[in-house]
């Protein structure tokens, strides 16, 4: 069975984004990038890895992504139609319309449902890309967490997970501390 990895950055009052969806507030040095791109590769965007030589490095963790409309519709406007082209991308969406690419599916009904289908496939893990209402629809099927926990209060934003009341438990796996502040902890889930 696949694992789906919610992999996020999140502030240290739980947000990835603020109000308006700004992230630009997160402290990114040249050595966090570096480790990101390197052991995170297959899920970096699909610029990232080709301005890194990396465009057709294989895969080794992750061959699909799942995100939400408002995580997905940044690059569609800029004209981006798979961000990720490496991985299969699935799109959350009750009103995108389909853009017409072959690796990306617009998913309009059950999201869970279209998880568990994904996790019983063959194949790599499962990157969930965001945003905070999605994993909140999705969090009994979520695996194992990397979040990115930088040192920064927002005050307010969207919710790294955004449900009501239910206390969910995760073990803690790794710590790492880098040089811009941020803590990036794996956790796995326990059942």
């Amino acid at each position: 069975m696949r694992e789906l990895t919610y992999y996020i950055g999140v502030t240290l009052d739980g947000f990835i984004a603020g109000p308006a969806d700004e992230v630009d507030f997160y402290p990114v040095t040249e050595g966090f990038a570096e480790m990101l791109g390197s052991e995170l590769s297959d899920i970096q965007p699909a610029f990232v890895r080709a301005g890194r030589g990396e465009a057709d490095e294989p895969l080794t963790r992750f061959d699909t992504v799942v995100m939400g409309r408002r995580t997905y519709e940044p690059a569609l406007a800029q004209g981006v139609v798979d961000p990720y082209s490496q991985l299969r991308t699935i799109v959350m969406s009750t009103t995108l319309d389909d853009p017409g690419h072959d690796n990306v599916e617009i998913v309009r009904t059950d999201p869970v449902a279209r998880v568990r289908e994904l996790k019983a496939e063959d194949g790599l893990g499962i990157y969930l890309a965001g945003g905070g209402g999605l994993a909140g629809v999705l969090l009994d099927e979520i695996d194992r967490l990397i979040v990115k926990k930088y040192p920064v209060i927002a005050g307010s934003g969207i919710p790294m997970v955004d449900h009501g009341f239910r206390p969910t438990s995760f073990a803690l796996d790794r710590v790492r501390t880098f040089d811009n502040g941020c803590a990036v902890l794996e956790y796995t889930r326990t059942r």
